[in-house]
């Protein structure tokens, strides 16, 4: 019979969509249920977001394959730390309760393409001597808020084409586009409207064409696809004459939002706008598309202004061990430098979460080395067959956040006067930087003499 009969992780859902974007909170449980007392090396659950990408080409009768990868983050939360002697958990189900703040950095949004893909996961893992290690994990969706300059995507975009046919035809065609904005979400219609002139001897046929690019890229060597997503026509106009032509460009509401924030995959929509002529080059006019995910999409606001870390990994301090424990070891690449790509930069404000009372909302857990002094979390009764292992005390824990003393009252009117014998200073204003100044662009005139400002006195003359 095995030890082990089951291992299970589950996570709470923020939104319909079981979506999460930078600041979120992942909150969940692990479930970890044994046949007999099990001796345990190393337990832990651990969130990690990463970028891929792999191809190959042929060249002559050799192969040569591409591929890149980056990491954006990953953030561990111990459960049982390791140890020189090892932790032997009873029989029973045993329930560990975890919680992870995403980092608030700009990070790009989960993709599965062709040849790369970009993926968030959540994993718990158990390690035991001398046995295959046990893992349950689930793949959760991310989807970037990290959006410049929204409220101007939302403005409409105008462009105009003016075209003089060749050879085959005569005459002149003019065209002048409308987009009702540049940023949609999925499932939303790109409405289009184009204005034609056809001073010409010429049919023309005007069509809409959107259309996705894909770019994978590995050191100097780089992959394309173009997909098109939807393609519509309108009736044909004829010479001399004039149209307006309307066209509603549906979004699928399973399209992946763009990304232009990863160095290896880079997602892009266009529009295209153009008129089909015959033996001719066709008029054609190209609007940049923006798909974002719905939750920004009804926000007005626009996303994060810079990269800020939270100020810990979990919100969560491990368990607790003997004294023997020891930190986890190097061989396994869970050094204290493994847990975080890049270093993380802790804001003075961080976002408390809300949980309940008896929660410490914002403990400083030592993630990297898998213990924390105080009592073990693990249950002293084996008699139950569930073990529900508890949050942490918050009296146990505290935040190592500094506290600054209180401005100083300034004195009331019974204060005695200070006298200040020293000479006066000349009163001196700091120049203000709250706005930004190109000191790049000022002027070269020189400063004034010398002599102008300090007239040497009669005794100098």
């Amino acid at each position: 019979m095995p030890a082990i009969r089951s291992l299970t992780l589950v996570y709470d859902a923020l939104n319909e969509d079981r979506t999460f974007s930078e600041g979120d909170l992942i909150a969940g449980k692990v479930t970890l249920a044994v046949e007999k007392p099990t001796a345990v090396q190393s337990f832990f659950v651990k969130v990690k977001g990463d970028a891929q990408v792999r191809w190959t080409t042929r060249s002559g009768n050799h192969n040569q394959t591409h591929s890149a990868s980056r990491r954006y983050f990953k953030l561990k939360h111990f459960f049982i730390g390791e140890c020189a002697s090892e932790t032997v958990l009873p029989q029973g189900v045993h329930v560990y309760n975890f919680r992870f703040t995403i980092p608030s950095g700009t990070m790009p949004s989960s993709f599965k393409g062709t040849h790369g893909k970009i993926v968030y996961i959540l994993e718990a893992k158990l390690l035991r001597s001398w046995k295959v290690d046990k893992t349950a994990d689930k793949v959760i969706i991310f989807r970037s808020k990290s959006i410049p300059h929204l409220q101007s995507l939302m403005l409409q975009q105008v462009a105009v084409k003016d075209k003089e046919l060749g050879i085959f035809s005569s005459g002149k065609v003019h065209m002048k586009v409308t987009v009702d904005k540049t940023a949609y979400a999925p499932g939303e219609t790109v409405l289009v409207v184009a204005k034609i002139n056809n001073n010409s001897s010429s049919d023309m046929i005007p069509k809409v064409r959107l259309s996705q690019v894909i770019v994978y890229s590995a050191r100097s060597s780089s992959k394309h696809e173009s997909i098109t997503i939807n393609k519509l026509a309108s009736q044909n106009i004829g010479p001399r004459s004039e149209k307006e032509v309307r066209w509603a460009v549906k979004i699928p509401t399973n399209q992946e939002p763009t990304i232009k924030n990863c160095e290896i995959i880079s997602v892009e929509y266009s529009l295209k706008v153009y008129l089909d002529i015959s033996f001719a080059f066709d008029p054609e006019v190209t609007f940049p598309v923006i798909i974002i995910p719905p939750n920004v999409a009804s926000s007005s606001q626009g996303a994060f202004s810079g990269p800020s870390w939270a100020p810990h990994n979990s919100d969560f301090p491990p368990a607790a061990a003997s004294a023997a424990c020891y930190p986890p070891s190097p061989h396994r690449g869970q050094g204290a430098q493994a847990y975080l790509a890049p270093s993380p930069f802790y804001s003075d404000n961080p976002t408390n979460y809300a949980g309940p009372s008896t929660i410490n909302p914002s403990p400083v857990a030592p993630m990297a080395w898998g213990f924390y002094p105080g009592t073990s979390s693990l249950s002293s009764s084996s008699s139950s067959f569930t073990v529900v292992h508890p949050l942490p005390n918050p009296e146990r824990f505290h935040s190592t956040a500094p506290t600054f003393p209180p401005n100083p009252s300034p004195p009331g009117p019974s204060a005695p006067p200070v006298l200040d014998l020293a000479p006066s200073a000349p009163s001196y204003e700091p120049p203000s930087y709250t706005s930004t100044t190109n000191f790049l662009s000022q002027s070269d005139e020189p400063p004034p003499a010398y002599s102008l400002i300090f007239p040497p006195s009669a005794k100098d003359e």
